[in-house]
């Protein structure tokens, strides 16, 4: 049957990269991408459990689909060490999806140290690394022509928790990032948008007891449940597509419904 539609939904061959990628929401990304044909390369503290990533990638899709990198997203120079090893590799780079993220308690009433230690830590991972992996996949984009970054923020953005206000500030200036830079990107081809997720049972929710969940759920989703990271995964991987072409500087809710309910 001929096709009516023109726009292309394939990222076969394609090469993407995503961070945060050994747990929760990254984890599900990747194997989202590497599911429908992508090339990954899997980015995220420790060894063994990116690696353990990679295997089960190469376990389904045969070897060479992912490329593992052990790194801390604020150290700059292994970022541009993971980036020209990818393009060494696969020679493009397709998606930057920027997932990797800290929650780290940061209350005003709390001693000054400890404060500044989460507050620096929080802007550095969650804002400013960002930023920099950004910076150093432009321009294998912008040679290309095409380009897909989906920055990761939070409903944290958008409603607040008291004693997260480093989280707050950083998922808030990933959505003020995600416009400056589609603005100034567009006219290379390059899309971004982000992401905010709201209550997802990932690592960083699992200390929360699940009668706790319930409740909240039940009080606050529209849909009564907590989302899992697939289903935010999806909404990343669309906005990747080669097909999703004029949605640029959008900041799209995956939270079933929390945000938008009044009572």
């Amino acid at each position: 049957m001929k096709r009516l539609s023109s726009l292309d939904r394939s990222v076969a061959e394609r090469v993407a990269i995503v961070t945060g990628s050994a747990s929760g929401m990254g984890r599900a990304t990747a194997h989202l991408f590497a599911d429908e044909g992508a090339r990954v390369a899997v980015v995220d503290l420790g060894e063994e459990r990116v690696d353990a990533v990679v295997s089960e990638i190469e376990r389904a899709h045969g070897s060479g689909r992912a490329l593992g990198f052990a790194l801390d997203v604020t150290d700059r120079a292994a970022l541009a060490s993971m980036v020209k090893r990818v393009c060494d590799e696969w020679g493009r780079i397709d998606a930057l999806v920027n997932n990797a993220g800290v929650s780290l308690v940061s209350s005003l009433l709390q001693d000054d140290d400890s404060f500044l230690d989460a507050w620096r830590r929080t802007i550095d991972v969650n804002l400013s690394a960002y930023v920099h992996l950004a910076r150093l996949v432009v321009p294998v984009m912008k040679q290309a022509g095409f380009g897909r970054i989906v920055n990761i923020a939070s409903t944290e953005s958008i409603v607040a928790t008291g004693g997260l206000a480093a989280y707050s500030a950083s998922k808030s200036g990933v959505t003020g990032l995600t416009r400056s830079m589609a603005v100034e990107l567009g006219r290379f081809g390059i899309t971004v948008n982000c992401v905010c997720p709201g209550p997802i049972n990932t690592g960083m929710t699992s200390g929360i007891p699940g009668d706790a969940k319930d409740v909240y759920a039940k009080r606050k989703v529209p849909l009564r449940r907590y989302g899992e990271p697939e289903e935010v995964a999806q909404m990343t991987f669309s906005l990747c597509l080669p097909a999703a072409s004029f949605t640029n500087g959008a900041t799209l809710v995956v939270d079933g419904g929390m945000t938008i309910r009044h009572t």
